[in-house]
């Protein structure tokens, strides 16, 4: 149970009454991007605590962390000694309860309203700071139906981060109609001042500002390939060689992962009713194979070698 100070309503700071600077970070999932999220803010000296759903995925969680880190000293973008400290900062768990006294928790799980909504519900009825922001890494749910689930709608707000999050500087910040000012420069300020972070504001619209333009191409791209107009290495090489794209957008497909880019496309369909929005045949099939790209060694490439 969350308890509230004396006269305080949930999610509400006591009137003159500042907010704490965010020094403790909470993480709901240690997926790719919750690892990412958890890494980051650990490289940026707070104090981190991640919450996954059992023993198996917390050990795949710090083992995830643990190659980043010993990527980014091979690379030249860490320290050595950096590496062992940012590890020590990160705590994990299974227990929600566990994050009670964060100041901040950053929900990373799967792609899935149901399974984001129901942690959002959960996490309102065990934190216990009247000022803690509950935010989500969502790629495109509305951030309404998020806040909603919850008793503090106004302290709730996205803040999406993009893959491989160590590495991308952009992180789209996304308030919906009920977040209030202070939620959303507080978020503002600990993604840019506190992670070093890019952020640009985005509308609380299914695909925010990134998806909204990426999807439909790399949609474009499926049914290009579906059609036989093309084969994939072609499709690939005539954006990364014809218009200077670093990457392919069948090879980027494969590395948001395709599961996560049909949910993406199933939302803004689901809201724009745009024909260019929906999921083609040959992503359904694919998913439903299990063919989700880089993290299952095989999408449109093959990653097995």
């Amino acid at each position: 149970m969350s308890t509230q100070p004396s006269g305080t309503p949930s999610g509400a700071v006591p009137n003159g009454t500042a907010p704490e600077p965010i020094r403790r970070v909470g993480v709901v999932g240690a997926g790719l991007m919750g690892s990412g999220i958890a890494e980051v803010c650990a490289r940026a000296g707070l104090d981190v605590l991640v919450s996954e759903t059992g023993p198996e995925a917390v050990e795949a969680g710090r083992e995830r962390i643990a190659k980043s880190l010993a990527r980014a000293v091979r690379g030249g973008r860490l320290a050595p000694g950096d590496s062992g400290t940012s590890l020590r900062r990160i705590g994990f768990t299974t227990d929600l309860a566990d994050l009670a006294d964060r100041d901040i928790v950053i929900e990373a799980v799967a792609e899935d309203e149901q399974v984001k909504t129901e942690i959002f519900a959960a996490l309102d009825k065990v934190l216990t700071r009247p000022d803690a922001i509950l935010a989500s890494n969502t790629s495109s749910i509305p951030i309404m139906k998020l806040g909603t689930a919850t008793g503090r709608a106004q302290q709730v707000i996205g803040v999406h981060f993009f893959n491989p999050v160590p590495v991308l500087d952009l992180v789209e910040l996304v308030p919906s109609l009920l977040t209030s000012d202070q939620t959303r420069d507080r978020a503002g300020e600990f993604v840019s001042l506190t992670l070093g972070k890019q952020v640009i504001q985005a509308k609380d619209r299914a695909g925010f500002v990134v998806n909204s333009l990426l999807v439909p191409y790399l949609l474009s791209a499926i049914r290009m390939l579906e059609s036989g107009l093309a084969s994939a290495d072609d499709i690939d090489n005539g954006m990364v060689l014809g218009c200077a794209h670093p990457m392919g957008p069948l090879r980027l497909a494969d590395l948001i992962g395709l599961d996560t880019l049909k949910a993406i496309a199933d939302s803004m369909y689901a809201e724009y009713k745009e024909p260019l929005h929906a999921a083609p045949p040959l992503l359904l099939r694919m998913v439903d194979a299990g063919l989700l790209g880089r993290k299952t060694g095989r999408g449109f490439h093959d990653y097995s070698g």
